[in-house]
């Protein structure tokens, strides 16, 4: 996902990532375990706890895009597939809850063609 065609100003902006990704701010603002409010009001969208939920989902997405072919392939992924080793629970679940740590870790092991 190229940072450029995402971002306004320095700061990661839902509108442009909703465009990018062919879907609206609010389902953005679910995947992101945020509030509509969050990525719609202007005082909130630039927040840390807003930027970080955001930045963690695209670094995601930028890293798994080449596996997929695509930035709709890799969000497909990334809110509808189960991760092995994680209770089942999605890269969008494990962001939402704070463990994107554990989403790069999984991706890692991957990697280095180990099994989660």
């Amino acid at each position: 996902m190229d940072l450029q065609r995402v971002s306004d100003q320095g700061v990661f902006a839902p509108r442009l990532m909703a465009q990018s990704l062919r879907t609206t701010v609010d389902e953005i603002a679910q995947t992101a375990g945020l509030g509509r409010d969050a990525l719609t009001r202007a005082n909130r969208v630039g927040t840390p706890r807003t930027q970080k939920r955001l930045r963690e989902m695209v670094e995601i997405l930028n890293r798994v895009a080449p596996r997929f072919g695509s930035d709709l392939l890799a969000y497909a992924w990334y809110r509808s597939t189960p991760l092995a080793g994680f209770g089942e629970a999605t890269a969008m679940q494990l962001v939402r809850d704070g463990h994107a740590d554990r989403v790069h870790l999984y991706l890692d092991r991957m990697d280095a063609g180990l099994f989660a």
